[in-house]
């Protein structure tokens, strides 16, 4: 599913106009973003929660050549999904 058919699907679930789905899901994104800048952890019940991790500096590989490379230590997003959008999926 790609960003226009969740627009369309949240606009068909909620009765909203699609440029009010469009709207609300450009908000929760951006204040996502801001939260997890700003060093916050984003928890929805039920849904999963966002936090933001350390990934070390490390040695890795370049594909094309087989050259080691170092790979510089950076913050990743990481996402753990809540008990209910797990047993929705199984």
């Amino acid at each position: 599913m790609n960003k226009a058919q969740l627009i369309d699907a949240m606009a068909a679930e909620s009765g909203l106009t699609k440029v009010d789905a469009k709207k609300a899901l450009d908000a929760f994104v951006k204040v996502t973003g801001e939260a997890l800048k700003g060093g916050d952890r984003l928890g929805l019940v039920g849904f999963g929660s966002f936090s933001v991790a350390e990934r070390g500096a490390r040695t890795g590989r370049n594909p094309q050549t087989g050259k080691e490379i170092q790979i510089s230590a950076k913050k990743v997003v990481k996402f753990k999904p809540g008990s209910e959008l797990n047993d929705s999926v199984n």
